[in-house]
């Protein structure tokens, strides 16, 4: 191996994501810019239920991306200026964070609830983390092992019911969790991104890219669509919410406490959904998934420790 081999390999790791610019404990604000998006993609799950009870899957994709893309486009810093450089970055993030993995969660939501679906989504940490530490060599702090170690285990207490629940259901487990993966790698690409030119540019330009990669899909599934006021209200609060703010928000936490600990949104996310899905879609939810929340719950607490 050349001398320099290892150095050539670390730079290219290392290109793929940043350290945050603050790895104390979390801020008041931190806090804020965790919650926020939290409370709001917890409520994504619901609204991709309520869209697919008219909508074919690929139509729900593109319209939340498209929805998200236009209300950015009225915010006149998501129009800011960046170097051709960064459109590589932007292409990768367009797939893994949008076009890929909001294409599997309407098809996966045929075969599993809008409630369990949001507890799945709460191992994205465990693949951001993955990630983060091939890319900067670095293993997670303290507390954010500790993190990583208890939302795997609160992940095999939401998974445990749904091995004996059928092949369908198993499938749409899986799909869940290929997507999170899809997410891990997507937040951390998504980091020195934004911290160059921010999360608005950045994000909303995703968006556009999201939306032509996923225009064929919604083209095949528009014979099989049909537009109600219901499924329209919920588009529009997927796309204008969960596909715009959340995702802007989620963008300046990374940036700030880098890809693993803004990752702990997912963590709040799972049991929101599994609040909304069972008070507004009467969800049935077994004793070890309460339990698996309760526990990623406490790995969201020490995610937000310091990153030492």
């Amino acid at each position: 191996m050349p001398p320099n081999a290892t150095s050539v390999r670390s730079s290219r790791l290392g290109s793929l994501s940043a350290e945050g610019t603050h790895r104390d404990a979390f801020t008041r604000r931190d806090w804020l810019l965790l919650v926020i998006p939290g409370l709001i993609w917890g409520t994504s799950f619901l609204f991709i239920a309520t869209g697919l009870e008219t909508l074919a899957p690929g139509v729900v994709t593109f319209g939340r991306i498209m929805i998200g893309a236009v209300t950015l486009a009225f915010v006149p810093k998501a129009r800011a200026k960046v170097d051709r450089s960064a459109w590589p970055g932007i292409f990768v993030v367009s797939i893994t964070w949008l076009a890929f993995p909001m294409t599997l969660f309407p098809l996966a939501q045929q075969h599993v609830s809008s409630s369990l679906a949001g507890m799945l989504n709460g191992g994205i940490p465990l693949f951001a983390a993955a990630v983060a530490t091939l890319s900067l060599r670095r293993m997670p702090g303290r507390f954010q092992r500790y993190a990583l170690g208890l939302g795997l285990l609160g992940m095999v207490f939401i998974g445990i019911p749904s091995l004996s629940d059928g092949r369908s259901n198993i499938i749409g487990v899986i799909l869940v969790i290929v997507a999170i993966a899809s997410y891990g790698v997507a937040v951390n690409v998504n980091v020195p991104l934004v911290q160059k030119y921010g999360s608005l540019p950045i994000f909303w330009r995703c968006q556009l890219v999201a939306a032509v990669l996923t225009a064929p899909y919604a083209i095949y599934g528009l014979p099989h669509s049909t537009l109600t006021w219901r499924t329209a209200g919920a588009m529009l609060l997927l796309g204008s919410l969960c596909t715009a703010v959340a995702f802007v928000v989620m963008g300046t936490l990374g940036a700030r406490v880098g890809s693993t600990r803004s990752a702990a949104i997912t963590y709040l996310e799972a049991v929101v959904a599994l609040f909304l899905g069972v008070v507004l879609r009467h969800e049935h939810v077994r004793p070890f998934e309460y339990l698996g929340c309760a526990v990623i719950l406490a790995a969201a607490y020490l995610a937000g420790r310091s990153d030492d």
